[in-house]
């Protein structure tokens, strides 16, 4: 940029304060380089009590509750209805022709291997 392009700035420029640099801005600046590389360090900085204190709170009282609660969630037993009670008296039926059918199968089968 040169000097005639924007004189009001070229002016502006020319009264301001040069900037003060304090004598040990170089020692400050690599100090904070340090701290910031030394407190990112991976999983050390996943494991520090103030991230783990609070997880392990919240798996704790997790634990608590199933510990709890999850015995007692049990099926509610049906109200004076049998299963036996339910069955159909055609259901017996087939039942029975299931088991005869069952009978004639083994029979067969014993059958089958004694030809060979």
């Amino acid at each position: 940029m040169e000097r005639e392009d924007d004189q009001q700035l070229w002016d502006l420029m020319d009264s301001a304060s040069p900037p003060e640099v304090s004598p040990f801005f170089a020692r400050n600046v690599l100090r904070r380089v340090r701290e910031e590389a030394a407190g990112s360090g991976g999983p050390a900085r996943w494991l520090g009590w103030r991230r783990l204190l609070p997880f392990s709170a919240v798996g704790a009282a997790t634990a608590a509750i199933l510990v709890v609660y999850g015995s007692s969630f049990r099926p509610l037993p049906l109200a004076g209805d049998d299963l036996i009670a339910k069955i159909d008296s055609r259901d017996y039926e087939v039942v029975a022709d299931l088991d005869n059918l069952l009978a004639s199968d083994e029979n067969n089968l014993w059958d089958d291997t004694s030809s060979l």
